[in-house]
């Protein structure tokens, strides 16, 4: 390949990395320059994305719009642009060609010379210059080219770094904001059709996991209803002509044995579904693994999540052939989400590497790898979060939320924050097609923490199942909760309260609040309320427990176990993964019962706080576990059955099965096990004579159970849910 070539009246020079035109000098990237030398070569052919990534970044992962950015320097450097292609031309969907005369070797050598010449001719005119009768001498024009060449050097210096450094998207903004779907119902999972006219979701009924999917007329704001019956539906993708929908359906497995829900891939015909409601047709069968987010591809397959044990992986799956493959597997490390671009037939894939860091990885359709950074998380947002990002469909980037926080999430990972006017929780965005506006989730969780004596629970009798299926479609959330039991809330406000436990030893009750905006912990004498924490915007927690003193309780807030004394100040554990859920705190022994995040596999462990070291305890998937206060450890997995472990394996304790139905937690209190089933009783289990009783019924507004004491139960119950679809206008 020859060094030096002239394109037009531009002169190249790859030795110097620079083009030349009328004595105006500039410095390019060398992968810029092999992109155009490599067009040049082929002077008045197409040459597509994929042989110019492999001839330029061989054996490189490298993102696809770097590409766009090499021609886009090049454009600006020619003197072309989008509209105005007389160098580069663009073949939609197929590549580019260069569109112009190529000088090599022979014609290179002579002008070169030529160049070389008329500066020895200028060199010998000022050396015969006369000297005798010269007032004020003038400046060599070698001089003055040398001086113009380091004035040019250091200018081109500041170019060069203009265009070496990654092109940043100009900050999004938001201006607007308007309800869509402004009713005492909650929804979820809004989209945009692909014609971008409806928007569709989903509206669940009030404390029960089913729902019905709806489409709203953006134009004419009329909601068609889209599904004729309740159903457990997940969420929703469009073919990408925009006729179809793709869903799962869960429904309980009838004999289940490595998991309690079975899920059915199955699709809606859009158009049938606007004129009258349609039962969506099965067209795939999941007894044995878990699936979820389907997404249909430009290629009419479907791109799935599928987990068969603790590790999910990105699989195809063709409906013509009835058949899948895998598009992206890590065999170490764990897949958290992936999104499609149908513009650029691109997904984008959030993953957890075996060196425990957050990945964003950028794929063609069929799984072929384009990219893969590590996300550089900035200071707003916890190390250890998952995140869940959409596609920005004009700026080459993604966009996610926190709660109250929104970030773009660039191709290489870079995380920007967006600057928002509104201070609601907000999840879930979605663009429109012309990337001007987006759908998001706003709306606060309420819930109340509730002392009930154990003798009123089994006084109580709650209506009966298709009792409080008409309770919620005729009263309001209030009235129901006061008409179906007398609770004495010992804790209450407009947003959430949760986790209540009594003070070992003393009149104190802790529990979780985010009344003052921010989760947090708060304690209770039932007269006076106070604000132990502080921690920052968009905390997340997942457990709490109290010393055996009462003096201070271990907080798992953001993924970090910290502990919290009485008087406010703290002590954090520093922790080599990060900690999803706290069980149990053994402030005796300073142990804890953790799910711990490994590589992005959940590992079930106990964790020594004094010598910072873990040690795993089961292999199974576990949903809560607990000691008793003999030390017996008992855990509850994903099919809501209830272990022990045993002398050479764990042993099941069959005299529970299907009683861990209605929450995910149980409480154990002087060797007793406590808990509710789908049934909405309480029961208990006496681990030394291993009977089982049912104590009474709570109502279905119970979310979950949270403590015990010998004549009473603290109990966290939902006041209302309410979801709504918003959508946000980008600002002009």
């Amino acid at each position: 390949m020859a060094e030096q070539y002239w394109i037009g009246g531009f002169f190249i020079d790859l030795s110097r990395n620079q083009i030349t035109q009328n004595n105006r000098s500039q410095t390019i990237a060398p992968k810029a320059l092999a992109v155009l030398t490599y067009l040049a070569e082929n002077r008045g052919k197409v040459v597509s994305h994929d042989e110019l990534f492999s001839k330029v970044w061989p054996d490189t992962v490298v993102a696809p719009n770097t590409l766009q950015r090499s021609i886009a320097q090049l454009r600006k450097v020619l003197g072309d642009d989008g509209k105005v292609q007389v160098y580069i031309k663009t073949h939609a969907k197929q590549g580019y060609s260069l569109e112009c005369d190529v000088r090599w070797d022979e014609q290179t050598d002579s002008l070169t010379s030529n160049n070389h010449q008329e500066d020895i001719n200028e060199e010998t005119q000022a050396s015969n210059a006369s000297s005798g009768d010269v007032i004020k001498a003038e400046p060599s024009s070698s001089i003055l080219r040398l001086i113009a060449m380091v004035a040019g050097i250091f200018i081109l210096g500041l170019i060069g770094y203009k265009y070496l450094t990654p092109e940043q998207n100009p900050p999004l903004t938001f201006d607007k904001l308007r309800s869509l779907t402004a009713t005492d119902d909650k929804e979820f999972d809004a989209t945009y059709t692909p014609d971008g006219e409806h928007i569709v979701f989903h509206r669940y009924l009030d404390k029960f996991c089913v729902n019905k999917i709806w489409a709203k007329n953006i134009n004419t704001q009329k909601e068609i209803q889209l599904t004729a019956k309740w159903g457990a539906y997940g969420r929703h993708s469009f073919s990408k002509d925009g006729k179809k929908m793709v869903f799962l359906a869960t429904e309980p497995c009838d004999q289940p044995t490595t998991q309690q829900s079975c899920y059915d891939l199955v699709s809606l015909d859009f158009e049938k579904a606007l004129e009258s409601p349609q039962q969506p047709s099965v067209i795939l069968q999941c007894k044995n693994s878990q699936v979820k987010n389907p997404i249909w591809l430009a290629n009419n397959d479907i791109a799935l999540l599928q987990r068969n044990s603790d590790r999910w992986k990105l699989i195809n799956y063709s409906i013509s052939k009835d058949q899948s493959n895998d598009l992206y597997d890590l065999n170490e490390g764990n897949i958290i989400h992936f999104a499609y671009s149908a513009r650029e037939e691109l997904i984008a894939v959030t993953s957890i590497h075996n060196d425990g860091r957050h990945y964003i990885e950028l794929l063609k359709s069929d799984g072929g790898i384009l990219s893969s950074h590590q996300i550089e998380y900035p200071q707003e947002i916890p190390k250890s979060l998952p995140l869940y990002p959409s596609f920005d469909p004009l700026n080459n980037q993604l966009i996610f939320s926190t709660g109250r926080q929104l970030f773009t999430l660039s191709y290489e990972g870079k995380v920007s924050k967006i600057n928002l006017p509104f201070s609601e929780t907000m999840v879930q965005p979605e663009f429109h097609p012309d990337g001007k506006r987006l759908l998001m989730i706003r709306g606060p969780y309420d819930s109340d923490i509730a002392l009930m004596s154990l003798n009123q629970i089994a006084e109580t009798k709650p209506p009966t199942e298709t009792e409080q299926i008409k309770l919620n479609r005729t009263q309001s959330n209030q009235t129901q909760l006061k008409q179906l039991h007398t609770y004495s809330t010992i804790e209450r406000s407009n947003l959430g309260e949760s986790n209540a436990m009594f003070q070992p030893g003393g009149e104190l009750t802790a529990f979780l609040s985010k009344r003052s905006g921010e989760t947090q912990v708060w304690i209770t004498d039932g007269k006076e309320t106070k604000q132990l924490t502080n921690f920052p915007m968009d905390t997340y927690t997942s457990g709490i427990d109290w010393a055996a003193d009462g003096k201070s309780l271990l907080v798992n807030a953001n993924n970090l176990l910290t502990q919290v004394f009485l008087d406010s100040t703290q002590k954090t554990f520093p922790l080599e993964h990060p900690a999803v859920v706290l069980f149990q705190w053994n402030s005796k022994d300073n142990s804890a019962l953790l799910l711990q995040r490994v590589k992005g596999i959940l590992k079930f462990v106990e964790y020594d706080l004094n010598n910072l070291q873990s040690k795993e305890i089961a292999d199974k998937k576990v949903l809560w576990a607990l000691k008793s206060e003999d030390g017996q450890l008992i855990y509850k997995d994903y099919m809501g059955q209830f272990w022990r472990p045993g002398p050479v394996e764990a042993q099941h304790i069959k005299a529970l099965d299907k009683q861990g139905g209605k929450t995910k937690a149980f409480v154990i209190k002087n060797n007793m096990i406590y808990d509710i089933n789908a049934e909405n009783q309480l029961w208990s289990y006496d681990l030394n004579n291993e009977t089982f009783k049912i104590l009474g019924e709570v109502g279905v507004e119970v979310d979950s159970l949270t403590d015990v004491n010998p004549t009473q139960a603290l109990m966290t119950v939902q006041v209302s849910a309410k979801k709504e679809v918003v959508e946000l206008s980008v600002s002009e």
